[in-house]
């Protein structure tokens, strides 16, 4: 645990407490249903066990919606930006870099004593519209090092973990390694991973960095295969003593679907067995496959999020757990994966009135009853 964390943890029940009585004005603790009406923030309950708890939102949300900023002050300890540090929204020019809107998110985050973290240094996806004419065999190495190193030193000091390479296997390319056919793998080769994580620790040697990696929980044998592909590089890189220091689950996760089987319960051991730790960088329950009734999709979607954590904080090295988003309200998931039926989702602990659901008690009673860190 690194002394930022544990200040954190040890000013956690106070400052917790403190932020929870200014969410939503204050209007908030009166609509909590009879099971979250004594409850404590997730950040208290949280901090109480040794752990953090957070969220990823963009800097639109907080800025223009100010009771969900409330509501995020109030229960974050850890914030993700979930758009302003990806390529796309960061790079508007070959040569340009606008970290406006990622430095407001930070500024939230230490005006509310929470810690901030890095998504994502090099990815696929969300490349800016200059990428496919710019970058080639030729210089894509330079770029990506030139931006890796530029972005991790803004933040130097200030941030407490990165997303350094995100979600970089997929198995239908059909590669012996696993890894997925992105423009990173064809103009500069596999090791763009090991040159990624090697310009971050230069630029912030302080800082955590993770590996992050989607569709590792399910039990099934293309997921197996995928598991066995993540472990081989990271034994390989931890093996090459490449500066790695976790493995971030995504765990966007559907109710009702077995994730907390054998085989990723030896995965996980095998993860912290190389001496690395484990993030829940990205937790969500969808409930597409439910039935419309919204108390029966609460209820399902509440007992995947208690039975899920509970499972995952049986592995001492998992002390951080964001959800993507907090609300209803603002869920990506309306856009990238509505329901057939046209209703809304309810993937989250929060509803789109910024009232707590059943998943919010979920996740604090997985909390308190986690073994202590």
């Amino acid at each position: 645990m690194t002394r930022r964390e544990w200040l954190y943890i040890a000013g956690g029940v106070c400052l917790g407490a403190i932020s929870d009585s200014k969410a939503h004005g204050g209007s908030a603790a009166s609509e909590l249903p009879a099971t979250t009406a004594n409850r404590t923030s997730l950040r208290e309950a949280a901090a109480g066990r040794g752990l953090m708890f957070g969220a990823a939102v963009p800097w639109k949300q907080v800025s223009g919606d100010p009771p969900f900023g409330d509501l995020v002050a109030g229960q974050c300890g850890i914030l993700t930006p979930e758009l302003e540090l990806k390529w796309e929204a960061l790079r508007p020019t070959a040569h340009d870099f606008d970290f406006r809107t990622a430095e407001f998110l930070y500024q939230f985050a230490k005006s509310h004593q929470m810690l901030f973290r890095g998504h994502t240094l090099v990815w696929e996806a969300a490349l800016p519209s200059w990428f496919a004419a710019t970058v080639d065999m030729g210089n894509a190495k330079q770029v990506m090092l030139e931006h890796v190193s530029s972005v991790v030193s803004h933040f130097a000091g200030r941030m407490h973990s990165w997303d350094v390479v995100n979600e970089p296997f997929q198995l239908e390319d059909e590669r012996p390694d696993g890894l997925k056919l992105t423009p990173w793998l064809r103009f500069v080769g596999p090791e763009y991973i090991e040159l990624a994580f090697h310009a971050a620790h230069e630029a912030d040697p302080r800082a955590m960095l993770v590996l992050n990696e989607n569709w590792l929980e399910p039990e099934n044998f293309a997921t197996d295969q995928k598991r066995g592909a993540v472990l081989a590089l990271l034994t390989r890189l931890v093996k090459n003593r490449v500066p790695i220091h976790g493995l971030g689950i995504q765990a966007h996760i559907f109710a009702g679907t077995n994730v907390t089987g054998p085989g990723f319960a030896k995965f996980l051991h095998a993860v912290e067995d190389l001496g690395l730790s484990i993030m829940m960088t990205e937790l969500d329950v969808r409930d597409n496959s439910l039935p419309g009734d919204v108390a029966t999709r609460d209820a399902q979607v509440a007992k995947q999020y208690y039975d899920f954590l509970s499972f995952m904080l049986q592995f001492k090295s998992v002390r951080t757990v964001l959800t993507w988003g907090l609300s209803d309200r603002f869920t990506w998931i309306n856009r990238h994966n509505p329901r057939k039926d046209r209703l809304p989702v309810r993937p989250l602990l929060f509803d789109a009135e910024l009232r707590p659901k059943p998943a919010f008690d979920a996740v604090w009673r997985a909390f308190e009853e986690a073994p202590k860190r």
